[in-house]
């Protein structure tokens, strides 16, 4: 079983910052990327950022050079931190993590897990 818990999300006026948490945890052999999606009201999921296990990066249009993505390997944690914030960056955000688990037989499978999503409110 493999849980990621996201925390962080809030309410906050336009031109602030947020900083988001996403911690993955259970049989984890690997992760290979992780990203920010979002989706706000009547919209469809977009990604918003990913990084891969190598550190490489990237963003929506939307947001880069507002935002930036780091990760600790160690603790299969990945950040967002949000500046210069904007009502159109209110949604609910979702963590994902893409890469390899073990089952409750020792196999290994590949899977995408997606957290269970933190609300991000920007007023304006």
């Amino acid at each position: 079983q493999v849980h990621l818990v996201e925390s962080g999300g809030g309410l906050v006026q336009a031109g602030g910052s947020l900083r988001l948490s996403c911690a993955a945890s259970g049989s984890i052999v690997s992760i290979n990327n992780m990203g920010w999606y979002r989706q706000a009201p009547g919209k469809q999921r977009e990604l918003v950022a990913l990084i891969t296990s190598g550190g490489s990066t990237n963003f929506a249009e939307s947001v880069k050079g507002r935002f930036t993505i780091s990760r600790d390997n160690a603790k299969n944690t990945v950040y967002l931190q949000m500046n210069s914030l904007k009502p159109e960056d209110t949604a609910v955000y979702y963590c994902n993590a893409e890469g390899y688990y073990t089952d409750y037989n020792g196999g290994v499978y590949e899977h995408d897990y997606w957290g269970q999503g933190t609300q991000v409110t920007v007023s304006s």
